[in-house]
């Protein structure tokens, strides 16, 4: 069809307007086969060796999850996607591709608790080293970097800590110092933030959340933009020489992804199609609900501390106004006066459910110190800025009258 579209949702919907299935199906099927045949031994030969794109195990390649990354592609600008089972697999895939023992990346300690884990105890075991900066001051960023730095590592709205850094600053730092920018935007999806704008060089996501739809199924993504030289990471040079901008993607499907077989299912790479060609819709109604939320709790003496990033007074509103187009995510935080009170306020909630992830249609809530951050020490918790007087809640598609009515009955069962 030659025709140029423009539009986000339209693009999520129609993707590049080819369709290939034999019935002409409007919607790509679920590919649920392991493997593919071939007319003869020199395709399959050729398939295995790269000379000829096609799918021959669905470990490596599936035509529905071929789908699902295409239309990621078109949405992003990238250079390549990989659709994976996981946002935590997202990340180790990436982190796998690039570093080798003795290697460091940057990050902040303002992380999913997960992330923070894989960081500074799966990874660290096989010999990386992770720094932490305080990524509020540029140059202490830029202080932390050396001869064996591979990465610096962010996220766009940290979890559950809501921080907002200068991306495009930091992005100016890698730059200089030809070291690879990774950026996990599952708070932000593409979206509300183009990451090739702000000089990302990779883009993590775990479609699980705002992608997904409803909570549908769980997976992950990763973007790679095609503005980096490989030609910086010591164990890619080889590889770089042979395939330049393709070097990243290449590794990644030819040797980690496929090695590691953290695959996304056709199945839920099909379900997360059908998401993303509502996801626009759903961010929109969910941001708004996490606004109208905010300016509801504010009024309530029993609520101690309001953090969003979309509030005029919150410490990072001007950098998330530059980054999120006036869009802030649909995650909110608020404290109470302790734990117990916020243990309280959980058991008296009719509506919103108690339940971790974020971006459900439904709106969620969960007490991120004795759930996501349960297994770490309480030094640990005070160093990651994770209160236990905290709650953390996802603000879902609902009507938002309904919503506030839940929250003022359960706030007045607290005295």
């Amino acid at each position: 069809m030659n025709i140029k579209i423009n539009g986000f949702t339209t693009k999520a919907i129609h993707g590049l307007f080819e369709n290939n299935d034999c019935h002409k199906s409007l919607r790509t099927p679920i590919y649920d086969s392991v493997s593919f045949e071939f007319d003869d031994a020199q395709s399959i030969s050729d398939a295995f060796t790269g000379k000829k794109p096609a799918h021959s195990y669905s470990r490596v390649t599936n035509p529905t999850v071929a789908d699902f990354e295409q239309k990621i592609n078109l949405l992003t600008e990238g250079l390549g996607t990989i659709a994976l089972s996981s946002g935590m697999a997202a990340i180790s895939n990436t982190i796998l591709a690039i570093a080798q023992n003795g290697d460091n990346i940057i990050t902040t300690k303002f992380l999913f608790g997960n992330t923070y884990s894989l960081f500074n105890e799966t990874l660290k075991q096989w010999g990386l080293n992770v720094k932490y900066a305080d990524f509020e001051n540029i140059n202490d960023i830029e202080k932390s970097i050396n001869a064996n730095t591979r990465a610096v590592f962010l996220e766009t709205i940290s979890n559950p800590q809501l921080a907002v850094y200068d991306i495009e600053s930091i992005a100016e730092i890698t730059k200089k110092h030809g070291i690879l920018l990774i950026i996990d935007s599952t708070l932000t999806p593409p979206y509300l933030f183009k990451a090739k704008d702000f000089g990302v060089n990779i883009e993590i996501i775990s479609s699980t959340k705002y992608i997904s739809g409803g909570a549908t199924s769980v997976g992950g993504l990763i973007i790679d933009y095609g503005n980096y030289d490989w030609q910086n990471i010591p164990k890619l040079k080889e590889l770089n020489n042979k395939h330049g901008n393709n070097t990243f993607l290449i590794k990644l499907r030819k040797e980690v992804y496929r090695n590691l077989g953290a695959c996304l299912s056709p199945h839920s790479a099909y379900l997360q199609t059908l998401g993303l060609e509502t996801m626009a819709l759903r961010i929109d109604k969910s941001c708004e609900n996490a606004v109208k939320l905010c300016e509801f709790l504010k009024n309530n003496p029993k609520i101690k501390h309001i953090n969003y990033p979309g509030l005029k007074e919150n410490k990072y509103h001007e950098n998330a106004v530059k980054l999120f187009k006036n869009k802030f995510g649909g995650l909110l935080t608020f404290d109470l006066s302790g734990k117990d009170e916020c243990f309280k306020f959980i058991d008296n909630l009719k509506i919103i459910r108690r339940a971790t992830n974020f971006n459900d249609n439904k709106t969620l809530i969960i007490h991120p110190s004795s759930t996501i951050f349960s297994e770490f020490t309480e030094e640990q918790k005070n160093n990651l800025g994770v209160s236990d007087a905290t709650l953390r809640l996802s603000a879902g598609i609902e009507d938002i009258d309904d919503i506030i009515e839940d929250i003022s009955q359960s706030l007045s069962m607290i005295k």
